[in-house]
């Protein structure tokens, strides 16, 4: 074995450890304990979340950078995406149609965790080196747990570093793009294909360039408007599929709720298998706890952080609750899940659309997850930056602005092979400080909430 292929390997073995189970443990275990010490309390106010999202209680002179409703669709541009179109599918092929039961039991506890995280976001903000008030773990940690606990805060910001790369979402961009159009037009071969990866990388690094300069307040604008619109576009086709087979519905769910307590789909029939796809699955397409909910809410304007944390709520609901089970639905509905076994998941979803489609299903797909793949490219880059900032200070984001950039090119032309390993290893690191800190803090955040929930003065709808 090569010294590479070792580093791969080592590398794989430690992304395969970090979402192993104590790391779900902490994740669902964690969240579960949050809904009961909360005693559900913020599950009664998500209609509240859709007055704060309309602007009712916008105040232009508070303090943050970006408007409710943009904090939470620069939040979901980081997790929509490929997340729901292969993730389910690999949960389905790998684990069954129950996985997506347990993907949604990530979804329920992933409310009340992001309710914490994001409420903790903006209630323990602080300054960055230019002066400028930031929000995210690390800054939660610092102010509010102290300066003893400063190594948990600089191990965020390093996982930080690290886990959100856009070497992957580069990568899978280019492909899609040079599979689904390139190719089958004969623009390029399925093996001479560098120079248009490389053009490709380099339009998206542009691109990405363009949206970046306008900083956390363009980036929110431009992701209000993507994400709005492709999953707008996204739940129209997948609810023609569903109307198509709108026969089989009943039975589709009634499959998903068989099997996610006897696992007979999933290879051996072992439950806690299946049961631990469907977790993975879930947590790392909703990340409640992982902490990049954080760095994206803790941008918003508000004086009230138990407003944020309402807002945040709508999170998992609209990733996992809504966008994937649609996906799941289109998989089953159409039977493409029966051919699963050595087909990836973009392409099982793909061929679950073509069923319907024909040859413009793939498209259609692409169509969508192109958009929020570019989102999550950007969205990246604000995160990777606040966690350059903390570490490094202001004066040298441009570097990270640079080095990110080059990535993209990078990422787009280059086989990933153990930088993937690093990523998905260390996106789960994240998860660590920022569970560890907000069950620290809940005391904080049930206060708070009490006081804001029972307090007509800052509610004019209680």
């Amino acid at each position: 074995m090569s010294f590479l292929d070792s580093i791969d390997a080592a590398l794989a073995a430690f992304a395969g450890f970090m979402w192993g189970t104590p790391l779900l443990v902490l994740l669902v275990g964690g969240g579960l304990y949050l809904l009961i010490y909360s005693r559900a309390r913020p599950y009664r106010h998500l209609g509240h979340s859709i007055d704060l999202l309309r602007g009712r209680y916008d105040d232009p002179d508070d303090p943050g950078q970006v408007p409710h409703r943009q904090a939470l669709s620069t939040a979901l541009s980081g997790t929509l995406g490929l997340g729901n179109v292969a993730g389910v599918a690999i949960a389905i092929s790998t684990g069954g149609p129950g996985a997506i039961f347990w993907m949604w039991i990530t979804a329920l506890v992933g409310v009340a965790t992001k309710f914490y995280t994001a409420t903790l976001s903006v209630m323990f903000r602080g300054r960055d080196s230019a002066g400028e008030l930031q929000g995210g773990p690390m800054y939660v940690i610092r102010e509010g747990l102290g300066r003893k606990w400063m190594p948990l805060a600089v191990l965020f910001a390093i996982a930080g570093l690290c886990g959100l790369l856009p070497v992957f979402q580069a990568n899978q961009a280019v492909q899609l793009l040079r599979e689904s159009f390139a190719v089958p037009l004969g623009w390029v071969g399925s093996s001479d294909s560098l120079l248009f990866d490389g053009a490709m990388g380099i339009a998206l690094a542009l691109a990405t360039g363009a949206v970046i300069a306008g900083r956390i307040q363009r980036i929110g604008r431009f992701t209000l408007g993507i994400v709005t619109a492709m999953v707008l576009f996204y739940l129209s086709l997948t609810l023609i599929v569903i109307v198509a087979h709108w026969q089989e519905v009943p039975a589709a769910f009634a499959l998903i709720f068989r099997d996610a307590f006897s696992g007979e789909a999933v290879a051996g029939g072992a439950l806690g298998g299946m049961i631990a796809i469907g977790i993975s699955r879930g947590a790392f397409s909703n990340e409640a706890g992982i902490g990049t909910e954080s760095l994206a809410h803790g941008a918003a304007k508000t004086r009230e952080p138990v407003r944020e944390g309402v807002v945040a709520m709508l999170g998992p609901i609209i990733d996992t609750l809504v966008v994937c089970t649609c996906t799941a639905l289109v998989i089953l509905l159409t039977g493409a899940w029966h051919e699963a076994e050595g087909i990836e998941g973009v392409t099982l979803t793909a061929n679950a659309f073509s069923e319907v489609f024909g040859h413009a299903g793939p498209l259609l797909l692409l169509l969508m997850v192109l958009p929020l793949a570019f989102s999550t490219i950007v969205t990246f880059w604000y995160y990777g930056a606040k966690c350059f900032v903390f570490l490094f200070g202001a004066r040298w984001q441009w570097i990270f602005t640079m080095v990110y950039v080059a990535q993209i090119v990078i990422g787009a032309v280059a086989a990933l092979g153990p930088i993937n390993n690093l990523v998905i290893g260390m996106y789960a690191v994240m998860a660590v400080p920022t569970m560890i800190s907000t069950l620290l803090l809940a005391g904080h955040v049930n206060r708070a909430a009490h006081t804001y929930f029972t307090t007509p003065q800052r509610r004019t709808d209680v």
